[in-house]
């Protein structure tokens, strides 16, 4: 056996049909200077097998797309992975995938070109975006052999970044969520999960206008400014 070639990460055998829609993927649009809310988002999040981005697995994903300023009710996606030899443990006991969904689900190829499609060209939003974008990462390596290059943003940093004189013990969605006094039907579970995500991110959004930011490319670079300062305040 060829050394070089057993080092060499193997690509996924795929069918012609998810070739050809790889192949009509649209590429990733920069961010622009369009206004936030003429900006298509895609607002994702991921139940996982655990917190182990080498070792754990993608159980569930759940989208929604936020459109002209709203969330665009007709845009949401979810979907659960075809994942048979999962066992039940403390991670799928909070989100209720047991053994019986998962052997039901989607085959995992498929759903995350599915994922794929309804994205688009769009930005990413989430809440700690760092975890989901190195899961979903593996998961489209291992699945289908691509690199999603569309730019995140961490609904996580948009938060405090916005509202400096917040401090908050944790937090975390749940702490945003009662801060600004969001009702929160059910949590734990992808698609509600991305809902209230995506409500969040609109309130934020309109406090980024307030500030002046009123641009993909203006918060991104806020961003980029506001992480610089953090990193100097800790002293590293």
């Amino acid at each position: 056996m060829n050394l070089f070639a057993w080092l060499r990460p193997s690509t996924p055998a795929l069918g012609l049909s998810l070739r050809q829609r790889l192949e009509r993927l649209p590429k990733p649009a920069p961010l622009g200077v369009c206004s936030l809310r003429e900006q298509r988002w895609v607002v994702l999040d991921l139940e996982t097998s655990g917190l182990n981005p080498h070792r754990d697995q993608v159980l569930s994903i759940g989208a929604v797309a936020i459109a002209d300023g709203a969330i665009d009710f007709a845009q949401q996606f979810e979907r659960t992975l075809h994942r048979p030899s999962q066992k039940a443990n403390a991670s799928t006991l909070i989100h209720g995938l047991g053994p019986s969904a998962l052997a039901a689900g989607c085959d995992p190829a498929e759903a995350l070109l599915d994922l794929l499609e309804f994205i688009g060209d769009s930005p990413l939003l989430a809440f700690h975006a760092g975890f989901d974008q190195r899961m979903l990462a593996r998961a489209l390596k291992q699945s289908l052999g691509w690199r999603l290059q569309q730019p995140w943003f961490d609904v996580a940093e948009l938060a405090p970044m916005l509202n400096p004189d917040t401090v908050l013990r944790e937090a975390s969605l749940d702490d945003w969520v009662a801060r600004f006094g969001l009702q929160v039907d059910d949590r734990h579970h992808a698609s509600a999960d991305a809902q209230v995500t995506a409500e969040l991110a609109l309130i934020l959004f309109s406090q980024a206008r307030r500030q002046q930011l009123d641009s993909p490319l203006q918060l991104e670079q806020r961003l980029r400014g506001w992480r610089r300062r953090k990193v100097q305040g800790h002293g590293l």
